[in-house]
């Protein structure tokens, strides 16, 4: 249950066939949406970022430019794709169904019986480019096709110093980042690890990951249900949702603080204390290691 970076893996022949100009001419002028910011470090939470529609063929010559002559916001504004659905409220990414061109090139490792596969995320991004901290609710493999990526990842267990809402951190910049304003965060353990084209990223379940594309490149995320299909909100297209029971527990949980509300300080101090205790006795695990 830990990350590792797999190398040598069979992937077909995506890791030379995925030039900009193979990209191009396979998918054609289909349209894309498109995440473009005028800032590398892209905010999920503050939405420092606009949605944009290009052919497909226009926005892979873009993303690999580091200054353009047409642009939306900026001349070096920093493109993304992250691939949907064709109803992205209730469709699943599927690159043999969103890029069926392109799937014929990829051959995806198989760490996990096919009927668990949940989703293939196809993802292009500009050089620069950096992505919020956050984590997901499933395994999955970062396949890294082209170009260069940095990874910085974060145990679960170090979510107390992340400064959370929802799945993501609101700690942006993991290099520099402001300890007057998240101080907890120097207890946070950092992990990192470079991908280059062929390497594979294997992130568990509810482990934290920044990416921060270090090239113009390509790549793949293959999701799979590591816990057993009802566990799962039925509603989640992006694999991202809690599972049943934590959303529950949680929506208990804030009924419970709300009811301590209802009683003085002192005393809503000393409660909510013993809680932390009793949660610390019940549901911690005893291995840190």
């Amino acid at each position: 249950r830990k990350p590792v970076v797999l190398k040598g893996m069979e992937l077909g022949t995506c890791t030379t066939k995925w030039t900009v100009d193979y990209l191009s001419q396979a998918e054609g002028s289909k349209e894309v949406k498109i995440h473009v910011s005028a800032v590398p470090q892209m905010d999920f939470l503050s939405k420092n970022f606009v949605y944009r529609t290009l052919p497909f063929d226009v926005f892979v010559r873009r993303a690999a430019e580091v200054k353009h002559k047409e642009y939306f916001l900026s001349e070096d504004e920093k493109y993304y794709l992250r691939s949907v659905g064709e109803d992205a409220r209730k469709d699943i990414a599927d690159i043999r169904k969103q890029f069926p061109i392109l799937a014929e090139d990829v051959q995806i490792p198989e760490y996990f019986e096919k009927e668990r596969f949940f989703s293939s995320v196809f993802r292009i991004s500009s050089a620069g480019l950096q992505l919020w901290t956050h984590y997901d609710v499933m395994d999955n493999f970062l396949i890294q096709v082209t170009g260069k990526k940095r990874v910085v990842l974060y145990s679960p267990q170090d979510a107390p110093y992340l400064y959370l809402s929802g799945t993501k951190s609101k700690v942006l910049d993991v290099d520099n980042p402001d300890f007057e304003k998240y101080p907890l965060f120097v207890k946070a353990k950092r992990y990192q690890c470079f991908l280059e084209g062929g390497d594979v990223l294997f992130i568990p379940a509810l482990w934290f990951h920044n990416v921060i594309s270090e090239e113009f490149g390509v790549a793949l995320n293959i999701f799979w249900k590591h816990l057993p299909s009802e566990s799962y909100d039925k509603t989640d297209t992006y694999g991202n949702k809690d599972p049943t029971a934590a959303s529950r527990a949680i929506q208990i949980l804030d009924r419970a603080l709300k009811t301590l509300e209802e009683l003085p300080e002192e005393y809503r101090d000393f409660y909510a204390r013993r809680m932390v205790l009793r949660i610390q006795e019940k549901a911690y695990r005893n291995d840190y290691g």
